[in-house]
């Protein structure tokens, strides 16, 4: 395999997924501990889930949370920091991980693809109905 130069002229553009995550203990949604409560993740964390049962995603999401607050990063998110770090302005990390661990690591150039599980939006509130 080649050697993979970055130097003065290098720019590096990142893509995470769960995979950098996992190693820190941060279940999967399709992994082999992709379910919750003998359910897809995909029926409880859903549009759908939500109307069926919203205080059910309301858990989900606040054990995922609670989950997320109790792991750290790995020397994975350490080892991009420190290529952010190195390259400066021509570094920049997108992720579609929701745990807040890049940002938690250091990093700063991050673009979060989806709401981070910290995010005022993805906060419980009290809905008189499910949304249909």
């Amino acid at each position: 395999m080649e050697t993979l130069l970055l130097d003065s002229n290098t720019w590096l553009l990142v893509l995470t997924g769960a995979g950098v995550s996992a190693e820190s203990g941060v279940p999967t949604f399709r992994g082999m501990n992709g379910l919750w409560e003998d359910q897809p993740v995909t029926e409880v964390a859903s549009p759908r889930g939500f109307a069926k049962d919203p205080l059910r995603v309301w858990r989900f999401y606040s054990q995922r949370r609670a989950g997320a607050a109790d792991v750290s990063p790995n020397p994975g998110h350490d080892a991009l920091v420190a290529w952010e770090r190195h390259l400066g302005d021509r570094f920049l990390l997108a992720t579609q991980n929701v745990d807040g661990l890049h940002r938690r690591a250091g990093s700063q150039r991050v673009v979060e693809i989806r709401q981070p599980l910290h995010h005022p939006l993805q906060q419980p509130r009290l809905h008189a109905r499910a949304l249909p």
